[in-house]
């Protein structure tokens, strides 16, 4: 049988972890503390695993339910649901890793061998005083060529229209070498 909304809701915790099914390898797992995680049992390669898909209620039975037909997608196609979790996760670590300072201080530090140091420091004093404020902190992948002209809109607005030119360059070899690295 399958679940309802309501019995999720009025399960109560035990003494041992307790198995709620719903159906297609789907279920709620009720633990002794008092948390409920849904998670999905299949086979791969002749291994059975599991993953786990989210806590209750955060992750409701619809959106449960919507997540293993994902996971039987992929694996209708022969890929490893847990892998292509872990995947994505993985690019999603990399890209919030790689934010526009960081990529940016990297150019730098290459660049700077072919600089004088006076030159150096002056286009670092750019990168600090006018653009990381802005979108240092965002991953270089997210941000958008609208964000970019904002934030050197600000900087023309001070009559700096050498340093807006000078940083829309920077932000040009920075991306470019980004995307290069991928």
């Amino acid at each position: 049988m399958t679940l309802t909304t309501t019995k999720c809701n009025n399960t109560k915790a035990e003494k041992r972890p307790r198995k709620l099914f719903d159906g297609e390898g789907l279920y709620l797992e009720v633990l002794p503390s008092g948390s409920k995680l849904w998670r999905l049992k299949y086979h791969y390669l002749g291994k059975e695993k599991r993953i786990s898909l989210g806590a209750y209620p955060i992750v409701t039975l619809a959106e449960a339910r919507e997540k293993r037909s994902e996971a039987k997608k992929l694996l209708a196609k022969g890929i490893d649901p847990a892998f292509a979790k872990e995947e994505k996760r993985r690019k999603m670590l990399i890209a919030a890793a790689n934010t526009f300072e960081t990529v940016a201080r990297e150019w730098h530090e290459k660049q700077a061998l072919r600089w004088t140091p006076n030159t150096s420091l002056k286009v670092m004093g750019y990168l600090e005083n006018n653009i990381f404020p802005y979108i240092g902190g965002r991953p270089i992948a997210s941000i958008t060529p609208v964000e970019l002209l904002e934030a050197l809109r600000k900087i023309e607005k001070r009559g700096a229209y050498y340093i807006a030119g000078r940083i829309r360059q920077i932000a040009d070899d920075t991306q470019f070498l980004f995307y290069q690295d991928e």
